[in-house]
C-alpha cells in the first residue's frame, strides 16, 4: 500500500505510466506529449508501442473526475442527467423533466460531439483502429504484439458499448478510414443493426480474451484481463437479451448472455478474482465496505486506479486524484470551503431491506419506522447512508481556515468524528416549508445536507481484522491545501466488479430458467454484505419458491441495493423499461408494433412487482428539532438533550443496544422528519418513451448524410420527418 500511495506517479489503469514498464524519467509524463501523431515507425519499438498503448488508457478509461461523457459513464454523482433520472438523487434532468426534453439541436450528445480525430467517439475509435493497424504490421514479437493489441482492442469495443446502449446500431469502423476528400465514400458508412454491433462488440471482446493474461501483477496490475474482456462481453449480450432490445422475451439471447457471463467467471476464477470477504463479512458490512478503498482488490475486475501525489501543476499528467471523498464529506468534516456532502433521496432511505431481507413494510419480523428509520436495516444501509448520531471517521484534524466567505468552523478531529445533522428553524412558518432545510447542528450552519450519502467512502469506521490506511493526502497548511481536504485521493473506480458479473450471470440464468442458479448468487451476494442467518434465515429473506418474474424482481431489487450510487441504475432502469414498465411505445411516432411488449407480461414493472417512477416526486428529508430557535451556532435547543455517544460501526450493533435505543428516543422525542423539496415544485418524473433511444443531432447527419435517423426523431436529412431508423430491426 505504501508503494501505490508515495511510489506510483502515473498509475497503472489510468494512463498506465511508462516508468512502471521501462524505468524512465518522471520528466516524460511532465512533457504530457501526444503520441497520436508518429510516425508508423514507433510501433517497431517495443517502449514507443507501448506508450502508444498508454495514450488510449489514458484516454478511454472511466473517469471518475469528470463525470458522464461519451468516453466515460455515469460514475453515480448527483449532478450528472443519468443518475438525476433515477431514484437516487432529485432534480429533473433532461432526461426526465416535462418541460426540458431533449431534442435533435439540444440535450447530450454523446454521438458526434465534434468531428476531429482527436476527439468524440469516432475519434477516438479511430485512434484505436490507428494503434491495432499499427501494431499489426509493426516487425515487435508476435507475444508482445499480441498483447498490446487485445489491449486496445478491448477499448475499441468498450467505446462502441457506450454508443450502442444508448443509439442501438451504430456504424461499424473496423480500420483507419482514408482522410483523402477523393475518398469520401469511404468515410460515409451507414448505421449497422444492433445485433451486428452487439455481435461486433463481443467478437473483439473474446479475440481479446484469448490474446490477455488472466491476472496481471506488480506494476501491471489494473491493467485490461482475459477476465474484463469477458466480463464486458457478457455485459453486452445481457444487454441485448433484456427487455430494451428483446421486446419478445427470446431465450436464445439470454442463452447468449448466460453463456458470456459463464465463461467470464471462468476466466476470473483463473485470475483469482472473486468476491471479496465472502466468507468474512465483518462487522456490519465492513467487509462490504472495504472493497472500494482496496488496491490490488480480487473484486476489481475492470478499474481505473488514482494516486494522492501532490503536485502544483495540475496539468501534469502525473496529477490524477480521485476526489470523491470531497464531494462526501460534510462541511464541519473540511474546516475549508471544499465541499458539502451529498444528501440522498427519500426513496433511497425507504427503499433498503431490513435486517431480515424483507422490504420495509413487509417484515414480519421489524415494524418500519419512517422517523428512526436506522433501526434494523439491511448491513449495507450504514456504509451507504450518515445520519445524525452516527460516528464518520477520518484520518486527519481540520484545520478552521478562514477563506472569506467559505470559512467553516470545526469541532471535531477526524478520529472522533461524529454526524449530528439535525436542524432547526428561527420562524415557525419555515418550520414546515419545504424549501427550508433550517440551521445545521455542530457548526454545519447553512451547509447542512439530510441524509448522506457515505457509499465508496474512504471508510475509517471499518474493524474486526479490516485497517484503514488514507487513500487522501491531508494538507497539513493551508499553503498546501490546493484542492480543499479529501481532494487529493488515491481510491478506485470500479466501472466492473465482480458482484456485478455475478449478478449478470443470475440475471442469465433467470432468463433461461435456471432460478436455482439465480436464487444461490443472490444468496452469496447478501451473504457477504452481512446478514445474520439467525434472523435473517438460511435464505436471508429471499424466496426460494419465486417465479421467474418475481426472480427478475429480486435481481434487480439487490442490483439496486449493492450497486447504488456506482452509476448503475439508470442503464438497469434503461434496460428493464421501468420508468414506464414498456406500456407507451405506441405514443412513439412512427414506431411499428414490434417495439410493444409481447414478452414479460406486456409490463415490465408489473413483471417485476415494481412501481414506475414516471409520475413520482423525488424529495429528501431532514430531521429538524421540535422547537424553534434563533439561526445560530449557539443556539441549539436539543444540544443538551442528544445521547452522549453516537452509533459505533467499528462495533456490534448486539453491544451498543442502549445506544441505539438512545438515539431512536432522541429521534421520536425530539426531532420531526421534514420532507425538503427536491423536484421542481408540481413537477413529476416524465421519461418519454422515445427517450429508450436517444435520437442523432442535426450535426451527426450532417457530418455522414448515410446515417438514419432513429424512430422517434427528426430526421434532418428528410425534412424532419419521422426517423426511420429501427434499433429492434435485426
Amino acid at each position: 500500500m505504501k508503494k501505490l500511495l508515495n511510489f506510483i506517479i502515473f498509475i497503472v489503469v489510468f494512463a498506465v505510466n511508462a516508468c512502471l514498464w521501462t524505468g524512465c524519467s518522471d520528466e516524460f509524463l511532465k512533457e504530457k506529449k501526444n503520441y497520436g501523431n508518429l510516425s508508423p515507425d514507433i510501433y517497431n519499438d517495443e517502449t514507443g508501442a507501448k506508450m502508444r498503448v498508454e495514450d488510449i488508457y489514458l484516454r478511454l478509461l472511466p473517469n471518475a473526475r469528470d463525470g458522464l461523457m461519451y468516453r466515460s459513464p455515469s460514475n453515480g454523482t448527483a449532478s450528472d442527467v443519468q443518475t438525476q433520472a433515477t431514484e437516487e438523487f432529485t432534480g429533473l434532468s433532461w432526461y426526465v423533466n416535462p418541460d426540458r426534453l431533449p431534442t435533435e439541436q439540444a440535450g447530450n450528445d454523446w454521438f458526434h460531439v465534434n468531428k476531429s480525430t482527436a476527439a468524440g467517439p469516432w475519434g477516438e475509435i479511430r485512434n484505436c483502429n490507428d494503434v491495432i493497424e499499427g501494431l499489426t504490421n509493426s516487425t515487435l514479437p508476435e507475444n508482445v504484439k499480441g498483447s498490446l493489441i487485445a489491449q486496445v482492442t478491448f477499448f475499441r469495443a468498450w467505446q462502441y458499448f457506450l454508443l450502442v446502449r444508448t443509439y442501438g446500431g451504430v456504424p461499424i469502423i473496423d480500420h483507419v478510414q482514408a482522410t483523402d476528400v477523393s475518398m469520401a465514400q469511404d468515410l460515409a458508412v451507414p448505421r449497422a443493426t444492433t445485433r451486428e454491433c452487439i455481435d461486433f462488440i463481443c467478437a473483439d471482446l473474446e479475440k481479446a480474451a484469448a490474446m490477455l493474461p488472466a491476472r496481471w501483477e506488480g506494476g501491471d496490475w489494473g491493467r485490461i484481463t482475459k477476465g474484463a474482456a469477458l466480463a464486458l462481453a457478457g455485459r453486452a449480450r445481457l444487454l441485448y437479451a433484456s427487455p430494451l432490445f428483446n421486446r419478445s422475451d427470446d431465450k436464445a439471447r439470454w442463452q447468449a448472455a448466460y453463456d458470456a457471463n459463464k465463461a467470464a467467471l471462468d476466466a476470473l476464477a483463473e485470475g483469482g478474482f472473486g468476491l471479496v470477504n465472502e466468507n468474512n463479512p465483518g462487522l456490519n458490512a465492513s467487509g462490504f465496505s472495504q472493497i472500494f478503498s482496496q488496491f490490488n482488490s480480487d473484486e476489481a475486475v475492470f478499474v481505473t486506479l488514482y494516486n494522492r501525489v501532490h503536485d502544483d501543476n495540475a496539468a501534469h499528467e502525473i496529477y490524477r486524484n480521485n476526489t470523491r471523498e470531497q464531494g462526501l464529506r460534510p462541511a464541519n468534516a473540511h474546516g475549508a470551503p471544499s465541499g458539502d456532502g451529498r444528501s440522498t433521496t427519500s426513496m433511497m432511505v425507504d427503499l433498503f431491506p431490513m435486517a431480515d431481507g424483507k422490504k420495509p413494510g413487509e417484515s414480519s419480523t421489524f415494524a418500519y419506522d419512517e422517523l428512526a428509520f436506522f433501526k434494523n436495516r439491511d448491513p449495507r444501509f450504514y456504509r451507504s447512508f450518515a445520519f445524525p448520531g452516527v460516528y464518520w471517521r477520518f484520518q486527519g484534524n481540520p484545520l478552521a481556515w478562514d477563506w472569506g466567505t467559505g470559512f467553516v468552523p470545526v469541532k471535531y478531529n477526524g478520529p472522533d468524528y461524529e454526524l449530528w445533522n439535525y436542524v432547526w428553524n428561527e420562524k415557525s412558518e419555515t418550520q414546515t416549508d419545504d424549501q427550508f432545510k433550517g440551521f445545521g447542528a455542530d457548526l454545519l450552519g447553512n451547509r447542512v445536507q439530510g441524509v448522506y450519502v457515505r457509499k465508496r467512502s474512504n471508510d475509517f469506521d471499518l474493524s474486526d481484522g479490516f485497517t484503514s490506511v488514507a487513500l487522501y493526502r491531508w494538507p497539513a497548511t493551508q499553503s498546501e491545501n490546493r484542492v480543499g481536504a479529501f481532494g487529493e485521493g488515491a481510491f478506485p473506480h470500479m466501472e466492473i466488479r465482480y458482484a456485478e458479473v455475478l449478478l449478470n450471470l443470475a440475471e442469465s440464468a433467470c432468463g433461461i430458467d435456471q432460478l436455482n442458479e439465480a436464487f444461490s448468487i443472490l444468496k452469496r451476494i447478501r451473504a457477504r454484505a452481512g446478514y445474520d442467518a439467525a434472523i435473517a434465515g438460511a435464505d436471508y429473506g429471499l424466496n426460494p419458491g419465486a417465479s421467474r418474474g418475481e426472480m427478475f424482481g429480486a435481481i434487480m431489487y439487490e442490483r439496486q441495493i449493492e450497486f447504488a450510487y456506482e452509476g448503475k441504475r439508470f442503464e438497469d432502469m434503461r434496460r428493464w423499461l421501468l420508468w414506464d414498465g414498456g406500456t407507451n411505445f405506441s405514443q412513439v411516432a412512427g414506431a411499428p408494433s414490434t417495439w410493444n411488449l409481447s414478452g414479460f407480461g406486456g409490463n415490465t414493472c408489473t413483471y417485476l412487482g415494481v412501481e414506475p417512477l414516471n409520475g413520482k416526486r423525488r424529495d429528501s428529508f431532514v430531521l429538524r428539532t421540535m422547537d424553534t430557535a434563533p439561526e445560530n451556532h449557539d443556539s441549539d435547543p436539543v444540544g443538551a438533550d442528544r445521547p452522549a455517544t453516537a452509533l459505533d460501526l467499528k462495533k456490534s450493533f448486539a453491544d451498543q443496544t442502549a445506544v441505539i435505543d438512545a438515539l431512536a428516543n432522541f429521534y421520536t422525542t425530539r426531532l420531526v422528519r421534514k420532507t425538503i423539496r427536491g423536484d421542481e415544485i408540481n413537477k413529476t418524473v416524465l421519461f418519454q418513451p422515445r427517450n429508450y433511444f436517444i435520437g442523432l443531432t442535426t450535426g451527426a447527419q450532417q457530418n455522414n448524410q448515410t446515417l438514419l435517423q432513429t424512430i422517434g426523431w427528426a430526421d434532418f436529412m428528410n425534412g424532419n420527418a419521422n426517423g426511420t431508423y429501427d434499433p429492434l430491426a435485426e
